[in-house]
């Protein structure tokens, strides 16, 4: 197959990477708005560059790959898909909900495959865990909690074009959350603070969050997520029921140290950040985008599943700004 990458910054430099050594893959042509970061990367990776979008556009791909900034993704997604082109984007597809909506339209129009990169449906604790609820080892689930912490904010300039803390950050959790339980949110109540770094209050975000979901069922979860977790990256979840309760990501490089004497030390370096973390992930959504190309595997992540994150996201920066709960 002939792909197309749109993209070459840090999340899209390592799907370049992944692309180029799928044995699936003949050619992989890159392109980015910056053509001379594009060619760099072509050339470690023996694949072909092109000026820019419009021009990989143009061209006979068999498929493309977002992982272009946040602000191009509903052009591009739209325009390849008035090509007839299967296309994998990273989340969000637009930074508001009736962009996102305009996108999907535009998708179930054309009948053309979307994939959205939530990386971690793929991630081995995260699948584990699924199945843990789906054989029932649980029992009933009662309650549901959520971390994701950053080591370090992101720079100054991103803050304002992220969509905030709840859009940008913990859609994945919001994400993991329907995707694990099978379960709708029926609420949300949110809090911040952007007691931090101030260019958070300048962007009109928080650095810190904390939501409480109410799911159809009556589920209790909580979802929480800072940018200043100096002990490092950590996204975990817990999972409890009347007959069990477990726990993804905590191993010995979670950044997490007990104060009981008899409780075991983390004996690993801390995880750096979400490619450190999730590199097995993010490699596996990618290989699963190509398998649906191929129409070996159903879609394992739609436009509407994203959809439905960001609408629980969208809730929560509501009940945040209207101290008041909100139903997505």
């Amino acid at each position: 197959m002939r792909i197309g990458l749109v993209g070459v910054g840090r999340i899209g430099s390592f799907h370049a990477h992944t692309l180029a050594a799928h044995p699936e893959v003949t050619e992989l042509v890159v392109a980015d708005l910056d053509p001379v970061r594009a060619t760099r990367t072509a050339a470690a990776l023996g694949a072909t560059p092109v000026a820019g979008p419009a021009e990989l556009l143009s061209l006979d791909v068999h498929a493309l790959v977002v992982a272009a900034a946040t602000d191009a993704h509903a052009e591009l997604v739209t325009a390849a898909a008035e090509r007839g082109l299967p296309v994998f984007c990273e989340k969000p597809l637009a930074r508001e909900l009736d962009g996102t909506r305009a996108v999907l339209a535009s998708v179930a129009e054309a009948g053309t495959l979307l994939q959205v990169g939530f990386m971690r449906r793929f991630d081995a604790g995260y699948l584990a865990a699924r199945e843990a609820l789906r054989t029932g080892r649980l029992g009933r689930l009662h309650t549901v909690r959520a971390v994701t912490s950053d080591p370090a904010p992101p720079p100054d300039a991103y803050l304002p074009l992220s969509g905030g803390l709840f859009r940008d950050c913990l859609v994945h959790d919001f994400d993991a959350v329907r995707w694990l339980t099978g379960r709708e949110v029926a609420s949300v109540q949110a809090a911040g603070s952007d007691a931090g770094p101030p260019a958070f209050r300048a962007a009109g975000d928080v650095d810190t969050a904390a939501a409480l979901l109410t799911l159809d069922d009556g589920t209790l979860c909580t979802a929480t997520a800072t940018r200043v977790n100096g002990a490092g990256y950590d996204v975990r979840m817990e999972l409890a029921g009347e007959k069990d309760q477990l726990a993804v990501g905590l191993d010995v490089r979670t950044p997490l140290a007990s104060v009981e004497e008899d409780s075991p030390v983390r004996g690993g370096s801390p995880w750096l950040g979400f490619l450190d973390r999730f590199a097995p992930a993010y490699r596996a959504e990618l290989r699963a985008f190509l398998r649906s190309v191929r129409g070996e595997v159903p879609n394992p992540c739609s436009g509407e599943e994203a959809l439905a994150a960001f609408r629980i996201a969208d809730a929560c920066e509501v009940s945040r700004r209207e101290g008041r709960p909100v139903a997505p």
